[in-house]
């Protein structure tokens, strides 16, 4: 790198072949296993079709060197090392990149500089800005970083640091996901402190703002230049922000190649399982990534941009979806789909809409004088996390899971459609409006979209949440007033789904969703930095009649 640190790097390529395009991957997970393939890209694969591969480990992670800050760091070493492969020997100079997660933000950070080798991107799976998506969402703080710190950083760190002979702080400290997660203050351990102090740096920014720039895509969308293949799954934790990614640079990218060639996959997928099959909801033999051959699409990609030939990808419809409920692929000429119609689904009860067994209901029809429903939201109990677009312990955890316990808890209200005599197609965005009113100065409220079976199953889509300081600005945070009412709108992110005659639609609406997120001390104050013993409960209302017609969004496609 220009400061002289080095960086372990390997390169695969076919002996005694000609100079060919060059395919980047920079990884913070050990470049010794990218080799062995994946669901999403084959190494050998693309060698034998004429690429070199280059693999690096990002600077202080296993064989690399210098000190590890997270996406920071990666603008000025990807442009390092894009600039120093493009000139090799084996090299054409031309560069193109790979990789998802982490991969994703090290093709998308130097891409923001303009590297002059390269030509095209294939991101998975990442984020589109740092703050709202990737370490907060909705102003809440997002824990599955924090497993990430715990199951990824510290245990590497620790063993580099063995390698170098210096004796590791405290390794007798046990540090394990749930211990973790549970802990107050949040991250608050030890080895968390002595090994991954930059996480502490981004509890130390809990509103959007500049530290956050440097290091989120979007904040460079029209500077960057080249296409993009972004890849995502709906229960995927970048979901939203690989959406972000793509109808941000259709509309800001600098160039027109660029604005023109974004192409857009989602399948029923994962951060990590790109198989269709889940233990609670199985989506056929066409649902996985190899089914498709997300490999060979990535060839052809390549093949377009770094090598020229004329194969037709470019040409082809830009966004490739797997629809749920009739689990088939469909090819569409944009996203959001052209014909798509939002439509209102309000909220109703007679102020009994607790559990599954409450009486809360979803009609097109607005709310006429109904009372309001009422819950206590204890942060000491919150409503746990039951799949979805999440990472938590245990190979179940994520996905397509059956909701129907979290349902039957008194602070989490039902609002329920009567059964389906038709399907009801929902592709795209998902918004929910809530009119509400806390005893607290600062709550949360969550809102999750279920498709409920014939037989009972509550099987979730898609969810969201909002800390409602954040009611106005991300970056200017503003405490609630104990008892008046305000107007919140919830990114419930997207789907889609076909809710097939027989089924139900559904609405969750409660307070925590832990420990996907943090849960709010719903003291207005710090809460990275409270313990136990300052966390509160808060009594929280949701209106729903003439004056404050709270209601589910839903894009609806009818052709």
């Amino acid at each position: 790198m220009r400061d002289g640190v080095r960086l372990a790097t390997d390169v695969y390529r076919l002996e005694g072949s000609p100079p060919a395009p060059v395919l980047i991957a920079r990884t913070p997970y050990n470049k010794e296993r990218a080799v062995a393939g994946s669901d999403t890209f084959d190494v050998l694969r693309a060698v034998q079709a004429g690429y070199v591969v280059v693999i690096q480990d990002v600077r202080g992670r296993f064989a690399s060197e210098g000190e590890f800050n997270p996406h920071f760091q990666e603008a000025q070493d990807g442009i390092d090392a894009f600039a120093w492969a493009a000139a090799q020997p084996w090299s054409n100079g031309v560069v193109g990149t790979f990789g998802g997660s982490y991969l994703g933000c090290t093709q998308w950070l130097p891409a923001r500089e303009q590297p002059p080798a390269l030509r095209a991107m294939a991101p998975a799976i990442t984020f589109s800005d740092l703050y709202d998506g990737c370490i907060y969402q909705g102003g809440a703080k997002v824990l599955h970083d924090l497993l990430w710190v715990v199951g990824a950083i510290v245990p590497a760190e620790i063993q580099r640091r063995v390698a170098r002979g210096e004796k590791p702080l405290a390794c007798e400290i046990p540090l394990d996901a749930n211990m973790a997660l549970n802990e107050l203050p949040l991250a608050s351990h030890p080895l968390i402190r002595e090994y991954a102090a930059f996480y502490l740096d981004w509890l130390a920014h809990p509103t959007a703002g500049d530290y956050w720039l440097p290091a989120s895509p979007r904040a460079g969308y029209d500077q960057i230049r080249v296409p993009a293949l972004n890849i995502s799954g709906w229960y995927d934790i970048f979901l939203w922000s690989t959406i972000e990614n793509y109808t941000g640079m259709k509309r800001r990218g600098a160039t027109e190649e660029a604005r023109r060639h974004q192409r857009l996959i989602l399948g029923p997928w994962t951060h990590g399982n790109f198989s269709g099959s889940f233990p609670e909801r199985e989506f056929g033999p066409t649902a996985s990534s190899t089914a498709i051959d997300l490999p060979g699409i990535h060839l052809r990609w390549f093949d377009r941009w770094l090598k020229g030939v004329d194969n037709g990808i470019d040409r082809e419809p830009p966004v490739m979806i797997f629809v749920m409920g009739i689990d088939e692929w469909r090819h569409e000429a944009d996203w959001p789909l052209p014909d798509t119609q939002y439509r209102s689904y309000y909220l109703h009860s007679s102020g009994a809409a607790n559990t599954l067994h409450g009486d809360g209901a979803l009609f097109t029809e607005p709310p006429g004088d109904e009372p309001p429903d009422v819950y206590l939201y204890n942060p000491l109990r919150p409503v746990p996390t039951v799949g979805g677009q999440v990472i938590l312990p245990g190979a179940n955890s994520m996905g397509p899971r059956d909701q129907r316990q979290v349902e039957a808890r008194d602070d989490v209200l039902v609002y329920t459609t009567p059964v389906l005599e038709h399907a009801v197609e929902v592709i795209g965005p998902v918004a929910l409006r809530l009119f509400v009113s806390s005893s607290a100065r600062d709550t949360d409220f969550t809102g999750k979209l279920v498709d409920v079976y014939p037989d009972g199953r509550a099987i979730i889509l898609t969810e969201g949440i909002l800390r409602a300081r954040y009611r106005n600005s991300l970056a200017e945070p503003e405490l609630l007033e104990p008892g008046k009412i305000y107007e919140l709108c919830l990114n419930l992110w997207a789907t889609a789904n076909v809710f097939l005659p027989g089924h139900r639609i559904r609405l969750e609406v409660s307070s925590s969703n832990f420990p996907r997120f943090d849960r709010n001390s719903n003291t207005g104050g710090n809460i990275a930095g409270e313990t136990r013993e300052q966390y509160q409960p808060a009594i929280n209302r949701i209106f729903h009649d003439a004056a404050h017609p709270s209601h589910l969004i839903l894009p609806i496609i009818e052709r």
